[in-house]
């Protein structure tokens, strides 16, 4: 009677997960006419962060999905540098780096060694990756936890995640996940593609932004291959290695059309990462139906573009759409977020006004899971007659008046606050008109007791008449240097924003409103309750154990 009965309670079971299981991916064959993109994924953790595989072990779960290649995002703060592209298991491994900020993490691409510590402020972080030839994406802009979510979209990150394998599970109900628990051992990449939806919010910011500048967008696989109790990542004894990059790997990738690698590991690495840089890339849900072969162009006259580049007008203008997309598959075009045309598989064409405009593509397939439904594939952008940029030109504030801070003589007012084992001086040199000031530092100590150096006056009361200040400054060798405004009080109440610095002396100029809060301040300065203006040196962008010299001059008030 009893094996009768777990008999029974065994059919069930089996019934239930049965009914529960999701399709299969749909198998495709490419056009025969049609050239094979380069499939690969980016956003990959290994054991040097919060991941549990070696490179060696990634790489060959990548083979076996058919990707040719990986980029390695573990975090850091650029000190550590890219390891040299290399071939392993035949696919392609490209390292890079996810660094933490104020405001979100930064995927990093193509960043060389940095010569200081990245992170803090999100600005800062950008505008160090561009200065040093790298590319910025946005990682996990939507996620459900705060601490990684994305907060400043004023700041021009050259691209985003618009779907992040590790957020999209977050957001599900007790439900979804149960479910996904019976099936993922059956059918596994299946079963992570049920837990995604189209994330509306995020796509419709996307379309946003393309329409003040380009904006690159790729689906991050964010693969760690864990998963565990408590906040601590690091812990990898508590973890279970699900799901498994393999999978993960099986559930979407990223394709580049058009080019293709010679298996020379640094060139190809290049060729990588600039058509990410350049838009070249859609990006598709294998698990869904694989493998995804899409063409995206635009012609006007005899001009014809594909994603990512800017058609020139010379006439009607019409856009294509090849893709080897499963029966019963939705092909749209959209404009700033709205569909304006569609079709079925396997080609779309559209005319459009021959008027400045961006567009993309998304294709729908039948039954895809997410309320709404994630598109199976997702284009770059065509920039269709002037494409959009921002204002980069530097516009010196017009002064209408000013009060000197410090423009010559001795360093009398000046004094120097510091952690316990760190050191600092402040004192003057000659220049060729007269003295400056010369900040030497060492940062002592162990990181729990945040080093730092700083040079520190009085602001004055004549502070609060002015809405900036203004100086000329330069290091010993490249750095960020942070000015801050502090009020008396209880609790440590300042204002920050950090300079770049190096060897060639240069102008700086910002306004109050731009310093940030720190500790227990909040909205902007006060300025008629400000008591000190500090000149600050920390581990925030400077190494434990560093020492150097910061030289300061023509510091004044502005308005």
């Amino acid at each position: 009677m009893i094996r009768r009965w777990l008999a029974v309670a065994m059919a069930v079971v089996v019934g239930v997960v049965w009914y529960l299981l999701p399709a299969s991916p749909t198998p495709l064959t490419p056009n025969p006419d049609a050239s094979r993109p380069i499939r690969g994924v980016v956003h990959v953790h290994t054991r040097r962060s919060d991941g549990t595989g070696t490179v060696d072990e990634i790489a060959a779960a990548a083979r076996r999905t058919g990707l040719q290649f990986v980029i390695f995002t573990d975090h850091g703060d650029g000190t550590r540098g890219s390891d040299t592209p290399v071939y392993r298991s035949g696919v392609l491994c490209i390292d890079a780096v996810e660094i933490s900020t104020n405001s979100g993490h930064v995927v990093a691409l193509g960043l060389p060694q940095t010569p200081y510590p990245l992170g803090g402020e999100v600005a800062d972080v950008i505008e160090d990756v561009r200065r040093l030839g790298g590319i910025s994406i946005a990682a996990h802009p939507d996620s459900a936890r705060p601490a990684l979510r994305w907060t400043d979209w004023r700041v021009p990150v050259d691209g985003l995640e618009w779907l992040n394998a590790d957020s999209q599970w977050r957001d599900e109900r007790w439900s979804s996940l149960g479910r996904s628990l019976l099936t993922y051992p059956f059918r596994r990449a299946a079963t992570l593609a049920t837990l995604l939806d189209r994330p509306d919010d995020l796509l419709m910011r996307w379309d946003a932004l393309l329409r003040e500048r380009p904006v690159v967008a790729v689906a991050a696989a964010d693969a760690h291959a864990r998963l565990g109790p408590g906040e601590d990542p690091y812990r990898r004894g508590l973890a279970l290695h699900v799901p498994s990059y393999e999978q993960v790997f099986r559930t979407m990738s990223i394709s580049i059309p058009d080019r293709q690698l010679q298996g020379e590991a640094s060139a190809d690495a290049r060729t990588v990462l600039e058509a990410i840089r350049g838009g070249h890339v859609y990006s598709s849900i294998d698990a869904l139906a694989s493998p995804a072969v899409m063409s995206f162009v635009a012609r006007s006259g005899g001009h014809m573009v594909g994603m990512g580049e800017q058609l020139k007008l010379n006439g009607p203008v019409v856009l294509r759409v090849d893709a080897n997309a499963p029966e019963g598959s939705t092909i749209r075009i959209l404009s700033e977020g709205q569909t304006i045309a569609t079709g079925g598989p396997a080609v779309l064409e559209h005319e459009v006004p021959s008027d400045p405009g961006v567009y993309r593509v998304e294709i729908d397939v039948p039954r895809a899971p997410g309320v709404p439904p994630v598109p199976w594939v997702v284009s770059n952008a065509i920039y269709v007659g002037s494409r959009p940029a921002p204002d980069t030109s530097i516009t010196m504030p017009v002064i209408s008046e000013s009060a000197a801070v410090y423009t010559d003589g001795s360093a009398s007012d000046w004094r120097i606050e510091k952690s316990v084992r760190s050191e600092g001086t402040i004192g003057v040199v000659r220049s060729v008109d007269g003295t400056q000031l010369i900040l030497r530092y060492g940062l002592g100590g162990t990181l729990s007791e945040s080093p730092y150096v700083a040079a520190v006056v009085a602001a004055g009361s004549s502070l609060a008449r002015f809405s900036g200040v203004m100086l000329t400054a330069n290091a010993m060798s490249p750095m960020r240097l942070r000015i801050q405004l502090r009020a008396p009080g209880e609790g440590d109440r300042r204002w920050s924003k950090s300079i770049y610095l190096d060897e060639m002396r240069r102008n700086i100029s910002m306004t109050f409103d731009e310093l940030l809060p720190l500790g227990s301040a909040t909205g902007p300065p006060k300025l008629d309750e400000i008591r000190d203006l500090l000149f600050v040196v920390d581990t925030v962008n400077t190494k434990q154990g560093a020492s150097g010299q910061v030289w300061l001059d023509e510091i004044r008030y502005v308005r």
